[in-house]
């Protein structure tokens, strides 16, 4: 069946996880995705054997870094410090319809005339797109910036956490470089239906700092509107106890999200057999509850800590619960989660080198040209000769002058 993006051809030079990734989503929707390494090293992220403290080799010599970003793509090592590299690339851009970078700090892509002006000259319709750090204007413009940068300025250290800590926390689960990938991915989509629809290619750009903000959006319009922030969530201040995790008999956590508490709040009480709170003026409505929140939750808590997790999850299943609520899971969990894995949010996959494994799906669905991975990550290179060969007509002559003159690995 057909893809959604099949027929599109994108051209990646990028490295690490918040451009690169944006690839990988482009190549689950069916695009030709061409990655860009230098011939020797490659993508950083090939040389990356920790993150975050934590070792990230797989068998064969595989990185976690390098595979999470890359699946659906073609490697081609081309070195774009030589004359003939470049040309190489421009006639790739003929034949493109997106080209994108992260490479952007202090005029590299003017330097090796990888620039928009340049490359625009190849293909007027081109699509090109830049996934900077902290934007193309301002003082930081060509600082380095990662993750945890994101994370930083931001706001969202902040905005994590528990109210009663004095301390910033960070995840190392990478939050703000996956929705700057992800930024670039919809902003590219946006810009091939201008160019469908208005004939026209053109330069687009997003940043890390900027999907990280707008990842926030509630939280920084909430502050700019009323010139207050929220303030960080505290269990024991939770001002709606229907709004709040607790801890279970066994260690483990039980997550309550329900803002329409006073419509959910006498069968809530009733499956925790607090019956006696329905009627109490002092719990009966939320303002009521906002202003009596220690008493309230810890005697909601007290009694969720009674029994084990699930064994309320299935209580509260078999009375018909109907206010939202949730385990709270670790990746383990989540690996495991029937809903993920009913709705191919997580898929099995049989990688050529590690095997039958579990991996992150496409979350989008489409009936009539559905999405899915296509590929793993490439080796470096693996794909050098197929492009050269069947993309732009080379013969093996060619490419043989090409890498004694040191343009292709």
């Amino acid at each position: 069946m057909p893809k959604p993006l099949d027929g599109i051809r994108v051209i990646e030079w990028a490295a690490f996880h918040n451009g690169p990734a944006a690839g990988y989503m482009l190549g689950d929707l069916g695009a030709e995705v061409i990655k860009l390494e230098e011939p020797v090293k490659g993508d950083p992220s090939r040389g990356m054997t920790q993150m975050f403290g934590e070792s990230v080799m797989l068998p064969g010599g595989r990185l976690v870094g390098f595979e999470l970003a890359n699946r659906n793509k073609k490697s081609v090592a081309v070195n774009l410090k030589s004359e003939q590299g470049r040309q190489l690339v421009y006639k790739l851009v003929e034949k493109a319809d997106v080209f994108y970078t992260n490479y952007y700090r202090n005029g590299i892509l003017q330097e090796l005339k990888m620039d928009y002006e340049t490359l625009r000259r190849y293909n007027p319709r081109l699509i090109y797109a830049i996934n900077s750090g902290y934007g193309l204007e301002g003082p930081l413009k060509d600082d380095r910036a990662f993750d945890t940068i994101g994370q930083a300025r931001s706001g969202l250290m902040w905005a994590v956490g528990d109210r009663d800590s004095d301390e910033p926390y960070q995840t190392v689960a990478a939050p703000c470089d996956q929705v700057g990938a992800t930024m670039l991915a919809y902003s590219i989509l946006a810009a091939l239906v201008a160019r469908e629809r208005q004939g026209i290619g053109q330069q687009l750009e997003v940043s890390l700092l900027g999907s990280a903000i707008h990842m926030q959006g509630i939280g920084v319009n909430m502050n700019l509107l009323r010139h207050r922030s929220y303030a960080r969530h505290s269990r024991e201040r939770a001002r709606n106890p229907m709004a709040n995790h607790y801890r279970c008999s066994d260690g483990k956590w039980l997550m309550l999200a329900e803002p329409q508490s006073d419509r959910f709040w006498g069968q809530f009480c009733q499956m925790l057999g607090l019956g006696k709170m329905i009627e109490d003026p002092r719990y009966a409505t939320a303002l009521a509850r906002r202003d009596n929140y220690t008493e309230c939750n810890a005697a909601v808590a007290q009694v969720l800590a009674t029994r084990p997790r699930d064994e309320w999850l299935r209580h509260f299943k078999q009375e018909g619960a109907e206010f939202a609520h949730s385990p709270i899971y670790d990746y383990h969990d989540v690996a495991e989660d029937p809903q993920a894995l009913d709705n191919d949010y997580v898929v099995d996959f049989n990688h050529p080198a590690l095997g039958p494994v579990k991996v992150v799906g496409c979350p989008a669905k489409f009936s009539q040209t559905p999405a899915g991975i296509q590929c793993e990550a490439p080796e470096l290179g693996q794909h050098t000769e197929e492009v050269l060969l069947d993309l732009l007509g080379m013969s093996w002559e060619d490419i043989a002058t090409l890498k004694e003159q040191g343009a292709i690995g």
